[in-house]
């Protein structure tokens, strides 16, 4: 275990700092948030922290609570709107007082604001535990993609009030610390991402893979990565990869993922290789055998897939913002253009896609600037932070126990 050093000005923390982590997503559910807390876990996990994870039992789930080697409590869920296989906890306050009454937590941490996360903010500060939370997921910003826009402010208001309820809201990039402390959120701090080198990694190109995609030898394989929905900004992939294929007869476009627009993408571009959600080696595999990764996403906290891109030794193009404001150079380790220009995304994607030399040059230097994004090094930092709240002790400002998103703490 990591020594957990302690000072005359401050408690010194047990032997085993017990950590009950909250959140709705969790493996093996497959997305960005589930993978970083699945990260962060066995990481604690492995510096000696005793850790209890709860979370909704999944439709997916196959092996018993506890088989990981930490502690699970199961709750109740319900399936999530436009979110197959994903689903979100209920309410819980009744069973969180008699198990964190029963076997108190040294701190809670929650990592998604759902109605289980809420309880469990609630309990927390009831039991005087001290609590913190993560900002993963832009659900505020979501809302204009799905036709309710008018929901907006009123999520915005209830995320704020949300984090505010805990000690310390953690959140990925410098960037959204500033941004969330301009909408009123208080004590936010940043704690990074890392990526795996070795799972994501350009010895992983495979050739036969290529040809599966129909694709000549010296043909161009441009990818995406992520869920097949209307936050993600595919109508820009498609109109980037058009403008390619006038340049590039020799160009395939590589969707990997799956979601609600699956079937409208396949009618737009029938030529497109619709790879569906792949996992681990097979997913590196399509990273490391394509040429340009486009991801032109404005609705993320981070984007772990443009790590992992990178990693993969992938030309990658995004947007100015998140994990590629903080780790792509323009035209030194990648290409980045201002948020919401179009017309400057599809012509750097055209200048990417035919100068062969330029790609493989900002390939390889993305391969080198995310093998410094080690996951130990994030963990550590998380592990830090947690301890830092532990030792403040409390809640930031404790709330009436009866008090809730609607009036009740259930």
């Amino acid at each position: 275990m990591r020594a957990l050093d302690c000072t005359t000005e401050a408690p010194c923390p047990p032997s085993r700092l017990r950590i009950a982590l909250v959140t709705e997503t969790f493996p093996p559910e497959v997305n960005g948030v589930a993978m970083t807390l699945e990260r962060m876990v066995d990481g604690l996990v492995e510096r000696g922290y005793d850790m209890q994870l709860v979370r909704p039992r999944q439709a997916s789930d196959s092996t018993p609570a506890g088989a990981h080697g930490f502690d699970e409590v199961l709750v109740r869920g319900l399936k999530l709107p436009r979110y197959d296989g994903l689903r979100f906890g209920l309410p819980a306050r009744s069973r969180l007082l008699r198990e964190w009454s029963r076997r108190r937590p040294d701190l809670v941490h929650v990592a998604t604001e759902g109605p289980l996360g809420w309880s469990a903010v609630t309990v927390a500060n009831t039991l005087r535990v001290p609590v913190t939370s993560d900002f993963h997921t832009n659900f505020d910003r979501y809302s204009a993609h799905y036709g309710i826009g008018w929901l907006r402010r009123p999520v915005a208001a209830y995320l704020r009030r949300f984090h505010n309820r805990s000690a310390t809201t953690y959140v990925p990039t410098a960037e959204l610390v500033r941004s969330l402390g301009d909408q009123g959120y208080a004590r936010v701090e940043a704690i990074g991402r890392g990526v795996d080198t070795a799972l994501f990694d350009p010895l992983r190109r495979s050739e036969a893979l290529r040809r599966d995609w129909g694709l000549a030898p010296d043909g161009l394989a441009v990818i995406s990565v992520g869920r097949l929905a209307p936050e993600k900004n595919l109508g820009l992939v498609l109109r980037a990869f058009a403008a390619i294929r006038e340049q590039r007869a020799d160009a395939r476009l590589i969707l990997v993922g799956d979601g609600p627009l699956r079937d409208t993408l396949a009618r737009t571009c029938p030529d497109a290789v619709l790879a569906g959600t792949r996992h681990r080696e097979d997913l590196a595999a399509h990273y490391a055998s394509s040429d340009l990764f486009l991801f032109p996403s404005q609705t993320e906290t981070f984007g772990n897939v443009t790590l992992e891109a990178m990693a993969s030794g992938v030309c990658t193009l995004a947007y100015g913002y998140a994990a590629a404001a903080e780790t792509i150079r323009d035209l030194d380790n990648g290409a980045v253009v201002r948020c919401g220009d179009e017309d400057g995304f599809i012509e750097r994607a055209i200048q990417l896609a035919v100068n062969d030399r330029l790609r493989a040059e900002l390939g390889e230097a993305a391969r080198r600037s995310a093998e410094g994004l080690s996951w130990g090094h994030v963990v550590d930092t998380f592990a830090d932070a947690l301890l830092r709240a532990w030792r403040r002790g409390g809640a930031a400002q404790p709330w009436p126990a009866a008090t809730g998103a609607g009036g009740r703490a259930d």
